[in-house]
């Protein structure tokens, strides 16, 4: 049986904090791409860069989940249940 996110009833509508990710915009950081906390909006950095601004967030905060807002993506990751979920399409 496939693991299920346990958290998805705490998603909430949220807007970004930022047009890029927080913490790099104050130090002039760069980043890879940047992911949306669905608790309260804050933009972090991917894993895939170097400072990883989206899981220290979850590490700080313990919102456990986050959205990727990189254009014509629309899943999440739970950082709890470690489980990537899809959106339904907004046309649907």
């Amino acid at each position: 049986m496939a693991k299920q996110c346990t958290h998805l009833e705490q998603i909430q509508e949220v807007t970004p904090s930022a047009n890029g990710c927080e913490e790099c915009l104050k130090t002039g950081d760069t980043w890879v791409h940047l992911r949306l906390c669905l608790s309260c909006g804050h933009v972090g950095c991917c894993d895939s860069s170097k400072n990883k601004h989206a899981t220290r967030h979850f590490h700080t905060t313990t919102h456990p989940l986050i959205a990727s807002l990189e254009p014509g993506e629309n899943w999440g990751w739970c950082y709890v249940d470690e489980v990537v979920f899809e959106f339904a399409d907004a046309e649907e």
